[in-house]
């Protein structure tokens, strides 16, 4: 019979989703700092901002924090899709960011020396 044994644990959960609450209170506040402690430096992103693709580095992130600043009133839910020991999935529905916006995001993770940070993020912007 083989081993049965879980390797997630909550906890493990608990700390992928800290790592992505960084993300939020950096939105949430409009701070570029906060959201460079979430993000390997060579991250990337992709997705549509209406008709136009938006694709390269995370720095398209922090350029769009910084023109449009704050979010004091986004919502977001933040959901682990799937992890492994050393890699993890995470969506986030965020409605309201500091441009009145909605997302749907998806990170994707890698554990590098015990922490957790997003190497890559997806994004679908709503019409309104």
């Amino acid at each position: 019979m083989a081993v049965n044994q879980n390797i997630n644990t909550v906890q493990d959960y608990e700390d992928v989703l800290a790592a992505m609450e960084g993300y939020v209170h950096g939105l949430k506040t409009g701070s570029v700092a906060e959201l460079k402690k979430t993000f390997h430096q060579d991250a990337v992103m992709y997705g549509y901002l209406g008709n136009d693709f938006s694709q390269g580095s995370i720095d398209n992130l922090y350029t769009y924090v910084k023109k449009f600043g704050a979010a004091p009133n986004i919502e977001t839910n933040l959901t682990v899709l799937h992890k492994t020991p050393t890699t993890a999935i995470v969506r986030i529905e965020m409605e309201h960011d500091a441009a009145g916006e909605d997302f749907t995001d998806y990170h994707s993770l890698i554990k590098i020396n015990g922490e957790w940070k997003v190497v890559s993020k997806l994004f679908h912007l709503y019409t309104k």
